[in-house]
Parts: C-alpha cells; sequence; structure tokens
C-alpha cells in the first residue's frame, strides 16, 4: 500500500514518454491510440521494448509507403542513368528551344531525355519569343458591335490567339501570378530530370533519385506577362503536383508535393531578386495532389492529397507554425479503386465555413472545429475530381452596399469529368480513353435545401481549366475530350474555349470561343492577367520532357484576348487614374476610384469587380473567387463603392480591382484588403 502513491505519480510520466514517442504521420489520433492500445494489451515492458516496436512500426509505415507510391506512379526508371553528363551540361552560347521542330505524330514511349544545351538566362526576351497572333487575323473573325444591348455591349469577336514566348524553359505544371509586378510563377516536379532552362551562373544539386548524378536544371520559373522574359527558381524540395496560393502580404505559399517534399512548405516572397525557401518537414501529413484554400483571417486550409483523408490550417506568414489538423470523413467515403477524389473543390463561403466536393459528393465544413455541418445530394454523372479531373469554381458573390455575411448567396459551378473506371482503362496498355462528359451541376450552396441543376457544355472535357473572368463570366478552356489525367492518359485534345455566362437562361449559358492550335493537356495551367488577356501555358503528358511524343513536351507561352477585348469595344473601356485612387480597402467602408471614360456614365452600365488571382494546377483554380461590389454613386470621373463587409467574404489580400462599363473591363488597380 506504501507504494501506491508512488505508482500514481510515475504513471502519468510514463503517458508522456510514451506519446512523445509515438509517430503520428498519419495525423490521426485513432493511431495514436492504436498505438497505446497495442502497448498495453500485454503486460508492462521495458522502455527499450516499447521504442523498438515504435520503430518497427515506423519502419513498417515507412515501407508500406514506397510500396504504394510504386503501385501508385508510372516512374521513368532508367531516365536519370540516361542524362547527358554533367560536364556538358553548360557550354558556350545561348539555347534556343532545345531540338523542338514542331509536332511529331509518330507517339514517342515518354522515356527520352532532351538532347542539346540548355537555355541560358539573360535577363531579356529576344525576337524569338513574338509570335502571330491567331483570331481577328487568320482563322479569325472580324467583330461586329451591336450598339443597341445595354447594360452590356454585344459583339460577335469571338477573341484571339497569340504565341507570347515560344520557350519559357520550364512546363507550367503549378502556376501562381503574382501581384502588382505581372510576374507569374510556375514549376514543374524537380525529379523527373531535365527542363529546357539551366541557371546563370551554374547551380546543381545531385539528383534526389540518383545521388551520384547532378541535376543542373531549373524546375521553375518567374515569367515576366509583359516581356516574356525569365527567371530559373530553385526548388529543393520537390513540389510535383502540389497546391498553392497567395498569402495575405502578397507571397506564394506553395504547399505539399512528392518525394522529399510532400510534407514541404515553401514561401516566395514577391520581389525581383527573391528566392524560394523551404520547410521540408512542416506539414503533419502528406500533401500529394492537396488543395489551399486561405481563410476569412489569412491562415491557410490545405485540404486531402494521397492517402491524407484529412485537413490541416497553417500559417501564411513564415515557416514555423502551430498545426491545426482535422479528421476529413468525406475523403473516406470518397475515394475508390482509383481514388477520384484528389484535389478536391474547396470554397471559402459567405458565413466562413467550406464547401468541399470529392469524386461525387460534397459537405460543408466548420474549418475550426472540423464538423461537418451540412451534407448535399449527391452529384450523379460520374467523377469529378483527379483524375477522373472535372472544372470547378465559385460563382461571383454579388453585394450591394447593404450586404453583410448572413445575405450574400453563393453557388458553385461542377463541370466535366468522367466514369469512375475511366483512369484504369486509360493508364493501362492497350490503352482505352473514354469519352469525357459534357455535363454540368450547380448548387446554391448557401441554401440547404438545394438540389443540382444539370445542364451541357457544348463538348466533354477533362482536365479543362476554369476561370472567373473580370466580367462575371467564367471561360473554360484546355483540357482533352477522352481520357484522363495521367501520362499518355488523355486523346484528342479540346481546342475550343466556351465562354459560360452565369446569369442567362439553362441552354442559353455557353458560347464557344475561337479555337486554339496548340494542344494543353495533363500539365498545363493559364490565369487571368490584369489587362484582361489569358495567359496559357504548359502541357506535358509524358513523364519527361519529350519534344517527339505523339503531344510533346509544351515550353511555349500563348495569350488569349477574349470577346470583352475586341477591337470595336475599346472606345467604351474606362481607364482608372491609379494615382488619385484608394488603393488601401478597409473592409465595410467606402472607397473612390478615379476614372476616365469617353462619353456619358450611367449606373446601371457600371460594376466594380475584385479578383484575388488564384493558384491553377491539374484543371483546378485554388482560392478563386470574384466579388462584385455594391456601388453608393457613380459619376463620370469618380465611384463610389463599398468593400467587403469581412474576410468570409473576400480574406485579405490582393486583388485585382477592374472597372467593367457596358461589360467591358478596364485594366486592373491592384488593391490590398
Amino acid at each position: 500500500m506504501m507504494f501506491r502513491p508512488l505508482l500514481l505519480l510515475l504513471i502519468p510520466l510514463f503517458f508522456v514518454d510514451t506519446f512523445a514517442q509515438i509517430n503520428f504521420d498519419d495525423g490521426s489520433l485513432a493511431t495514436g491510440v492504436q498505438h497505446i492500445h497495442d502497448i498495453f494489451a500485454g503486460s508492462y515492458r521495458p522502455a527499450r521494448y516499447i521504442k523498438a516496436k515504435l520503430r518497427r512500426n515506423r519502419n513498417k509505415k515507412d515501407k508500406e509507403r514506397k510500396r504504394r507510391r510504386k503501385r501508385n506512379r508510372i516512374r521513368n526508371q532508367d531516365a536519370i542513368e540516361d542524362i547527358i553528363k554533367p560536364d556538358d551540361y553548360y557550354k558556350p552560347g545561348k539555347g534556343e528551344l532545345i531540338d523542338y521542330q514542331g509536332r511529331n505524330e509518330n507517339t514517342g514511349d515518354g522515356n527520352t531525355y532532351v538532347e542539346g544545351e540548355p537555355i541560358y538566362y539573360n535577363g531579356k526576351n529576344d525576337e524569338t519569343n513574338k509570335g502571330e497572333e491567331l483570331g481577328n487575323a487568320e482563322g479569325g473573325n472580324q467583330g461586329k458591335l451591336d450598339e443597341e444591348a445595354s447594360p452590356e455591349l454585344k459583339t460577335n469577336f469571338l477573341g484571339a490567339w497569340k504565341i507570347h514566348s515560344q520557350n519559357a524553359g520550364v512546363c507550367a505544371m503549378q502556376l501562381q501570378l503574382m501581384p502588382i509586378n505581372n510576374k507569374a510563377v510556375w514549376y514543374d516536379t524537380s525529379e523527373l530530370g531535365p527542363s529546357g532552362i539551366g541557371f546563370n551562373p551554374p547551380y546543381c544539386r545531385p539528383s534526389r533519385k540518383n545521388p551520384n548524378v547532378q541535376d543542373c536544371f531549373a524546375h521553375g520559373v518567374e515569367y515576366d506577362t509583359v516581356s516574356g522574359n525569365v527567371r530559373p527558381l530553385k526548388f529543393d524540395f520537390d513540389p510535383w503536383c502540389s497546391s498553392g496560393g497567395l498569402s495575405p502580404n502578397g507571397a506564394l505559399v506553395s504547399t505539399g508535393g512528392d518525394n522529399a517534399g510532400t510534407r514541404a512548405v515553401r514561401i516566395l516572397d514577391n520581389c525581383n531578386t527573391c528566392e524560394v525557401k523551404e520547410k521540408p518537414l512542416a506539414l503533419a501529413s502528406n500533401r500529394w495532389y492537396a488543395s489551399q484554400q486561405i481563410l476569412q483571417d489569412g491562415r491557410i486550409a490545405v485540404v486531402g492529397g494521397r492517402g491524407s483523408q484529412n485537413y490541416e490550417i497553417i500559417s501564411s506568414n513564415d515557416l514555423n507554425f502551430r498545426i491545426k489538423h482535422h479528421a476529413l470523413p468525406l475523403l473516406i467515403e470518397t475515394s475508390d479503386e482509383v481514388e477520384n477524389n484528389l484535389y478536391p473543390f474547396v470554397n471559402l463561403l459567405p458565413d466562413g465555413n467550406l464547401f468541399i466536393f470529392a469524386n461525387t459528393k460534397s459537405v460543408i465544413v466548420n474549418p475550426e472545429s472540423g464538423e461537418t455541418v451540412h451534407t448535399f445530394p449527391e452529384l450523379q454523372g460520374g467523377s469529378r475530381n483527379y483524375p477522373s479531373s472535372g472544372m470547378s469554381a465559385m460563382l461571383p458573390l454579388k453585394l450591394t452596399p447593404e450586404s453583410t455575411e448572413d445575405n450574400v448567396e453563393a453557388e458553385v459551378l461542377v463541370c466535366g469529368g468522367n466514369t469512375n473506371d475511366a483512369f484504369k482503362v486509360s493508364n493501362v496498355e492497350p490503352r482505352q480513353f473514354y469519352n469525357a462528359h459534357n455535363d454540368c451541376g450547380r448548387i446554391k450552396v448557401t441554401a440547404r435545401d438545394s438540389e443540382w441543376e444539370k445542364e451541357d457544355m457544348p463538348s466533354g472535357r477533362v482536365m479543362g481549366d476554369m476561370l472567373l473572368l473580370p466580367t462575371g463570366d467564367i471561360l473554360i478552356l484546355n483540357g482533352a475530350k477522352k481520357g484522363t489525367s495521367g501520362w499518355h492518359c488523355a486523346d484528342e485534345p479540346n481546342l475550343t474555349p466556351v465562354l459560360y455566362n452565369p446569369d442567362k437562361n439553362n441552354g442559353e449559358r455557353f458560347t464557344e470561343l475561337q479555337a486554339a492550335t496548340i494542344p494543353r493537356m495533363y500539365h498545363s495551367a493559364s490565369a487571368v492577367l490584369p489587362d484582361g488577356e489569358i495567359l496559357v501555358a504548359g502541357s506535358n503528358t509524358n513523364p519527361t520532357y519529350d519534344f517527339n511524343a505523339k503531344f510533346p513536351t509544351e515550353l511555349r507561352v500563348e495569350k488569349f484576348t477574349p470577346p470583352y477585348l475586341a477591337p470595336e469595344l475599346q472606345k467604351y473601356r474606362a481607364e482608372i487614374q491609379e494615382n488619385q485612387s484608394d488603393k488601401a480597402l478597409n473592409y465595410g467602408k467606402l472607397f473612390k476610384v478615379y476614372i476616365k471614360i469617353e462619353g456619358d456614365v450611367k449606373k446601371e452600365d457600371i460594376k466594380i469587380t475584385m479578383l484575388p488571382p488564384p493558384f491553377t494546377t491539374h484543371g483546378y483554380s485554388q482560392n478563386q473567387r470574384l466579388v462584385v461590389l455594391g456601388l453608393t454613386e457613380v459619376k463620370k470621373e469618380v465611384i463610389t463603392a463599398m468593400a467587403p463587409p469581412s474576410g468570409k467574404i473576400a480574406p485579405p489580400g490582393y486583388y485585382m480591382l477592374f472597372v467593367v462599363h457596358h461589360g467591358v473591363p478596364s485594366k486592373a488597380m491592384w488593391v490590398k484588403l
């Protein structure tokens, strides 16, 4: 009996020591509890026995992860060994597009590496980056204006394409437009061999796949969207199929990836000489094919990823933070034989909760508690997330000067995808490519009794991008008509962009635009630019950079001119006077935008929209939203508008602010909330 008090004192210490030994790699409390159960199932054991058992469990988990990765990835096992020798990487002179002679109709095996010299970064663009315009010139259409239309003028101009750069050096798997400086950052995997650009002066690191081989190529670039100049960026921890977005101060925050980058967080501050800062083990769970959403206070929710049926909330300010971690049952319920719930669609709702869609199901989750607040009806018609890879966006949030968090409606649109078994047959020889779905589902997510409204696109599409435009319309572009995401897993590029007008009646919302000539399929991306044009880059259906495959690795960069920039509409375009206008906005406060415009200005012909640049990868634009502001006064030279009521409507950070007159957007002014 005399030893009982001493025993009671020692038991808590034992528990503390035991919990300190437990590996919570999967972020699951249940896993930790199971470890405790296993330890106490028999008699008490010495500490060295417990540590040895935990070590065996960790080793077992590591082996299982390796087996799972081997099953789920098509790897080019011999590629690194076939790389050109490091001594041959850098030679005098300036390279051009490496061995690319145009599209080769002969199907490549995807296992060939780039030959020839890498491109040197010389800090400027040259004549090779100037391309031809397609649309209003060759094969396009001459626009005609209907001046009687109001409030939006109508034109039959269907857009125009032009090549902005013949070679950006890196394929745009992931793309983020940066605020203020007209730069776009994009990057690829850093583990599968050479890109099309090196560093000057040379920078090499050992390949993480084969430490005996030096990798002296850049796998990310900062691209000047005006001049076409590029600056190579260093990525030491693989950002392959990662997630990302902007912090409130305008820095790129990238999360997850593969290999050594699967739990990494990266920050790229917004300056002309900034380099990527990385922390490899910052996250609680592996985040490969995860999605990212900024919250009302500027923190970031990182949702899902292969093998991670949970989400975590991290800081957006630096690489040192405390993690808030929650299970997400939706991802367990929706994972099928080929997953089909990766890169889940995530939107911050006006009440501060998260709408999360995966595969065919969707819920509303309280991000702070992890509680599932509401479950919506299932969207019938096939799988919508990676690798079936449909598209989704939240429709514009329309405000009045009196709007609050409680009276703003939100709708979500989900389009395309494929059957739940499409990846099984597209990913094995002989490959079969099922037709992509052409249907869409639209639902009011702020109404608890809502049902999906179905409508059809003009054609089926997987891996397409869905971009919110300054006007409130949605542009759908890129992707394929058959197959799924994955290397060599799709066919028949969908070259025809589609414009979706959410304010029209069902059956009248889609308009096909001027077709492109360059396939943009797996690992392509796009972005709305401050001048209203669309930047389009990337496409690589091959494991390595292969310019002789059926669908070659694409390093050219294009710009698409939407119909609202038709030449005949230019006289209606407002010009924001930035030096006089308010750029620092406060929630729920009035601000002024000064403009220059021809003719009279009527309030019904004007709207002001705010668009934060999203992070686009694998057919999904993360953190995307468009806010239409309430106007209190419209004069010929100045507009008074009400800023959004809170961060639930518009999270803190940088936005492109457009003045839209008769459906024609101005060039954007960068503002900060």
